[in-house]
């Protein structure tokens, strides 16, 4: 994914909520700016509190800092929490903030094994809060876009879905040369694609079989820099993702993602530096332009909770690309074919 503004039209982003609406933040890795970056076109939220481990971030947030989430957790009185640290924390913070009571709008994946998932599922649905998780691609007016084309018929039946995310290496934390705290590339960045594979075809994801290597690279660790998955949906199309952290550095842009959507009248496709067209046995290829407004997934979250309206990333959504990818990254470990339950 390119670095983007998630503010490129604060107009899409306009809420009003019935209150002040208090936001505290644990971690600022990662997506952290999908709050952050949303508060000054949300008047009515007030970040009061964070905690980073690095004392490198957050020294220009106007808001108290803590040395310890639990701390923070049991002095303030928060209505929503964002979380953005490291994978392997994301699962015990997410289950101690529900604990409280605290809506939560949590970086992905949520959690680095089924069990921990369960456990977060649990949590969530019997402390009766709300949670979303960092998958603003499908709030891009591009995605939305392919979504309202694919469904309306003009490329027919889905038949073939080819994905791509292919990023800069770059300077990496730690936590991310670790399989016990990165968890892998394909939950890590993979789980972006599966959202949009399932929301712009409407399609779901029945089986996955993957690969994945570090080639070359020994100071990555156990981090992936080259994945594969084909995905079989449920009408019988094919679907393949392939990521990689080969971007060259001279390259425009951090990330270069594709997405292609195959179907049997036409053909519909989405590149960061080419924009989106179709081709259908009726029109030559055009590109489609211009695009709808990027939405603000937080604005969406807090829309949702506070006003009651429909939320544009439903929690059966989060869970199932969550379990989607521990799933294809199962079959990358045992080199089998998984089925997505």
């Amino acid at each position: 994914m390119l670095r983007r503004s998630f503010l490129s039209s604060a107009l899409a982003f306009a809420v009003k909520l019935p209150r002040k609406i208090r936001v505290g933040m644990i971690g600022l890795e990662g997506h952290s700016g999908i709050v952050l970056d949303a508060f000054k076109d949300l008047p009515d939220v007030e970040l009061v509190a964070f905690y980073d481990p690095d004392p490198q971030r957050g020294t220009k947030l106007k808001a108290r800092r803590y040395s310890d989430y639990h701390e923070l957790l049991a002095r303030e009185k928060l209505d929503v929490v964002g979380i953005a640290g490291s994978n392997a924390e994301r699962a015990p913070v997410i289950l101690a903030c529900a604990a409280r009571k605290i809506h939560i709008a949590a970086e992905k994946p949520l959690a680095l094994t089924r069990s921990d998932l369960q456990r977060i599922k649990s949590a969530v649905s019997s402390n009766g809060i709300r949670l979303t998780m960092f998958l603003p691609m499908r709030f891009y007016g591009s995605y939305s876009e392919m979504r309202r084309i694919v469904a309306g018929g003009a490329i027919g039946e889905v038949a073939q879905v080819n994905a791509q995310k292919s990023y800069k290496l770059g300077p990496r934390p730690e936590w991310m040369r670790h399989h016990d705290t990165y968890g892998g590339t394909i939950p890590f960045i993979g789980v972006h694609m599966v959202d949009l594979i399932r929301y712009t075809t409407g399609r779901e994801i029945t089986r996955a079989f993957s690969m994945q290597n570090r080639i070359g690279h020994p100071d990555m660790g156990d981090m992936e820099n080259t994945t594969a998955t084909v995905f079989l949906l449920d009408n019988g199309a094919v679907s393949t993702l392939h990521m990689d952290y080969l971007r060259p550095d001279s390259a425009e842009g951090h990330g270069d993602d594709r997405l292609r959507i195959a179907g049997t009248k036409g053909v519909l496709e989405f590149q960061e530096q080419g924009g989106l067209k179709l081709t259908t046995d009726q029109q030559k290829e055009r590109l489609i332009a211009p695009l709808p407004a990027d939405r603000s997934l937080f604005a969406d979250f807090l829309d949702s909770v506070y006003n009651g309206k429909p939320a544009g990333l439903s929690l059966d959504d989060i869970y199932r690309a969550n379990e989607i990818v521990l799933a294809a990254r199962e079959s990358a470990e045992r080199g089998v074919t998984i089925a997505v339950a």
